[in-house]
C-alpha cells in the first residue's frame, strides 16, 4: 500500500470558480499539507497532478473530474482519463465506483485494466457498503466513503456530518485498506474515524478551501 496506515491525507482541488484555482496555487497547498504532517495528497486534473508531482514526493491520488450531463459519474469516468491522470505523475487513480452510467466501461473493468495496464493502485470512491463490496470484488486497492450523501440514492444521508456509520460498517466486513472521506471538517471526527477503523481519512474543503471556510464562520456570526 502506498499510503500508510493510519495517516492523513490532504485533498488539495479548487475548482474553476475558485479564487485558488489553477496548478501553482495547487502545488502551493500541497507543499504546506505537506509540512504540516500530510502523508498523501488528492488532486483533480492533469495539470495540478503535474505540478504537485513536481514538488512533493508524496503518494498522489489523481482523479479527473469530467463533466457531463448526460451522466452522473463525473470523477475518472473512463480509462483515457485514468491514463492521462497516472502519466502526469499519480501513484493511485481515484474513481467513482458506483454502478451508475459513465460514459465508459463499467467499474469493475475499469478497475482491472487500471492494475493491468498502469500498474497503479486503485482508489474506489463509494456510497454505499454493497457498492463497496463490489469495489473490493473488482480489486480496489482502497474503498472510501466519498460518495455518501452525493448519489440519487444516499441523498437522504447527506448532512454537516460524516456517514460514520457506513465507515463503520465497511471497516467491519471488508479486509482491504478503508479510507473516511467525506464532511470530516474537524480534528475530533478525524479521531472518530479513526476509532471506527478508518485506515486513513482524507480531509479537503476544511484544510484547503479559504473561500468556505470564511463563509462558515461568517454564517457563524450571521446566526
Amino acid at each position: 500500500m502506498l499510503i500508510p496506515k493510519g495517516v492523513l491525507v490532504v485533498s488539495c482541488q479548487a475548482r474553476a470558480d475558485n479564487p485558488l484555482h489553477g496548478p501553482i496555487y495547487m502545488s502551493a497547498m500541497a507543499r504546506a499539507a505537506e509540512a504540516g504532517g500530510a502523508r498523501g495528497i488528492r488532486a483533480n486534473g492533469e495539470a495540478d497532478v503535474a505540478a504537485i508531482r513536481a514538488v512533493t514526493d508524496l503518494p498522489i491520488i489523481g482523479i479527473a473530474k469530467v463533466w457531463d450531463d448526460r451522466f452522473p459519474v463525473y470523477i475518472t469516468p473512463s480509462f483515457e482519463q485514468a491514463a492521462r491522470i497516472a502519466r502526469a505523475g499519480a501513484d493511485i487513480i481515484g474513481l467513482d465506483a458506483t454502478p451508475r452510467p459513465r460514459d465508459g466501461e463499467p467499474v469493475d473493468r475499469l478497475i482491472g485494466r487500471i492494475h493491468a495496464e498502469l500498474g497503479r493502485e486503485v482508489f474506489a470512491d463509494i456510497s454505499t457498503l454493497e457498492e463497496g463490496r463490489a469495489a473490493r470484488a473488482a480489486g480496489a486497492t482502497y474503498v472510501a466513503t466519498t460518495l455518501s450523501g452525493y448519489t440519487k440514492e444516499t441523498a437522504s444521508r447527506i448532512s454537516e456530518a460524516p456517514d460514520l456509520e457506513l465507515l463503520s460498517a465497511l471497516a467491519a466486513e471488508l479486509p482491504i485498506p478503508i479510507v473516511a472521506e467525506g464532511r470530516f471538517d474537524t480534528p475530533d471526527l478525524v479521531a472518530e474515524a479513526f476509532r471506527r477503523g478508518a485506515y486513513a481519512v482524507v480531509v479537503g474543503t476544511a484544510i484547503t478551501n479559504p473561500r468556505e471556510i470564511t463563509r462558515k464562520f461568517v454564517r457563524a456570526i450571521e446566526s
